[in-house]
């Protein structure tokens, strides 16, 4: 727009640079006062040394400085194809070019080395939107080679984030150890670790004579504690080229000491990778509701998955049955639901069926069947193993017998059985014990007893204590502590195994009983369940609520999508990229 001033007027021909180029183009496209010839090869195009000179630091130096190309009537350039050069000295006449997949990586190596750097930029830009699993370790070393940030910002992104895809390509055997070590070793990496170290044997594989020496040092950044033992069993532990270096099979010792012994941790001679190594940050914590009774309706199916980050529920595969008070417990990423009655069959006999789902999958698949039937029991995990506990059985007899699931191996075995048969208490496992707060006997009255089954040593004792006194209570590990949530009560309670002691947290809002407990992120989050009212009558519950134990503080969450109790409340963790979420 015009400018009126006080001498006058201020004309701006905004038209007049466009003209200007597309006059100076004809007069290059009909050979009219060219003076320089730029070659590649045979082939010759015209210029103007002050169109080329003014339009990049690289042209201005060799015509404007003391090199020799400056009087030279023909200047041979080196390293651009002659299409290359044609759509260069369009886009010095005209500030046009025409990127497309097959032109755009030789025009950022011309822009590049003939310093025209908005043409570089969208060069880079094109390349970006063309990445994949496939070409992102290729982009990403030409990216370092031409020094373009974003480029190689973008490609090792792809990188990390779809790993899996790109450990399959070829390009992944061709990195150098250092290379595969930055992405082995890097926190954003999206992959479950068995993929982790199925790609570095790969790459090993490639080139054993010559990469042998590094198996040791890229082997400790695959984070055994996150590998699914029945993996490291029968694909890492037998490995013939790990067997075969006496450092590696140290570490393989050690990793089987921690994974599969009872007997507590690794000695401390034992070699990295530290066994306290938190799980990559791509994995993210996920809240599962699953079954129970919805709405005071009849048992449902619906499995709801809470995502934190976006604070919505979704959605997940449905159960395969109506299951009345079944178990559930999570195991290496899975879900296992155990035992209960599945509703249309004979009235209260339970069953021994075992359903396994997947995140990953978004699929049920049946599991070994338990060796007894129960419902109304409780379960929880262990390393590779889980414990079934206590229930109802097929007599609708209160069973005090438990049983464990060795996942390696596949099969359930019979273990001690507790020293009081209860129902409904409250179950934990903490520093090699598992622990069984409160309950009912087959009376319903409330045992005031806490049991502990040594795990290494397979025995029970027991210990009375006034404390105790709930019933359809969760119990859940929040740091050091053993933490039972309400109860028919608002109390909470933290026990301390090493003291041996209680210590109470801020109560509840309601009195709660038949909820769903699990921590996130050292964070308690309680769901659904029935509370009494201030009249003693019962009402089924939507709440959703967190405590933060830095605070002794509750919060609400919101609400369910539905009123839910007797329902499994579980923490799922896996990496989104990869999970078949809705």
């Amino acid at each position: 727009m015009d400018q009126e001033s006080p001498d006058g007027l201020l004309f701006k021909d905004h038209d007049f640079a466009t003209d200007l180029l597309r006059q100076l183009n004809g007069l290059r496209q009909n050979g009219i006062l060219t003076d320089v010839a730029i070659c590649v090869g045979a082939r010759e195009v015209p210029c103007h040394r002050t169109v080329l000179a003014s339009s990049s630091p690289y042209f201005r130096a060799m015509f404007c400085s003391d090199f020799r190309e400056r009087g030279e009537a023909r200047v041979q350039l080196r390293g651009i194809e002659a299409g290359t050069l044609d759509q260069l000295v369009r886009y010095v006449y005209t500030g046009e070019a025409h990127i497309t997949a097959e032109s755009a990586l030789p025009l950022l190596e011309a822009a590049s080395m003939l310093q025209y750097p908005r043409l570089f930029e969208a060069c880079a830009a094109f390349l970006r939107a063309q990445l994949a699993p496939g070409n992102c370790l290729a982009m990403l070393r030409l990216a370092e080679i031409l020094s373009c940030g974003t480029l190689k910002k973008a490609a090792r992104e792809v990188a990390l984030t779809r790993f899996p895809e790109v450990a399959a390509s070829a390009e992944l055997k061709e990195l150098c150890a250092p290379e595969l070590s930055a992405y082995l070793g890097d926190d954003g990496l999206c992959a479950e670790e068995e993929k982790v170290f199925e790609a570095l044997m790969v790459w090993v594989r490639h080139d054993p004579r010559a990469r042998r020496r590094h198996v040791q040092e890229l082997l400790q950044l695959v984070r055994l504690p996150y590998v699914h033992p029945a993996f490291f069993h029968h694909f890492m532990a037998n490995d013939a080229l790990l067997q075969a270096s006496p450092s590696c099979q140290t570490i393989l010792e050690a990793a089987r000491r921690q994974l599969f012994s009872l007997y507590g941790t690794p000695s401390v001679a034992d070699p990295p990778p530290p066994w306290h190594v938190p799980p990559r940050n791509s994995y993210q914590d996920f809240l599962i509701l699953l079954g129970g009774r919805k709405d005071s309706q009849q048992t449902t199916r619906d499995v709801l998955l809470y995502d934190g980050r976006t604070g919505q529920w979704r959605g997940l595969a449905k159960l395969p049955t109506r299951l009345y008070k079944a178990a559930a417990v999570v195991l290496h990423r899975g879900i296992y639901v155990l035992g209960g009655v599945a509703v249309g069959a004979e009235k209260g006999v339970p069953g021994r069926h075992v359903y396994i789902f997947s995140l990953k999958l978004n699929q049920w698949r049946q599991g070994p069947p338990m060796l007894a039937a129960r419902y109304s029991h409780r379960s929880t995990a262990h390393k590779n193993f889980i414990f079934s506990i206590g229930g109802i059985g097929e007599g609708q007899e209160v069973m005090g017998s438990m049983e464990r699931y060795d996942s390696v191996c596949d099969v359930w075995e019979s273990v001690a059985s507790m020293p009081v048969g209860v129902l409904h208490p409250a179950v934990a496992v903490k520093d090699q014990r598992l622990y069984l707060f409160g309950g009912e006997d087959i009376m319903q009255n409330p045992v005031r007893l806490i049991q502990v089954y040594h795990i290494s040593r397979n025995t029970w004792f027991k210990m009375e204590t006034r404390m105790i006194k709930n019933v359809c209570a969760p119990a859940v590990v929040l740091g050091e502590r053993i933490v039972i949530v309400g109860g028919y009560t608002r109390r909470i309670l933290a026990y301390d195994p090493q003291s041996n002691k209680f210590i109470k947290y801020a109560d509840m809002r309601d009195r709660r009983m038949h909820h769903g407990a699990t921590v996130m992120g050292n964070k308690l989050y309680v769901t659904g369940g029935r509370r009494l009212t201030t009249d003693c009558s019962i009402e089924d519950s939507a709440s959703f609520d967190c405590y933060d134990p830095e605070t002794d503080t509750w919060t609400s969450q919101g609400q369910l999508p539905h009123k839910l109790f007797d329902h499994a409340c579980l923490t799922l963790q896996c990496i989104p990229q990869i999970a078949a979420l809705p």
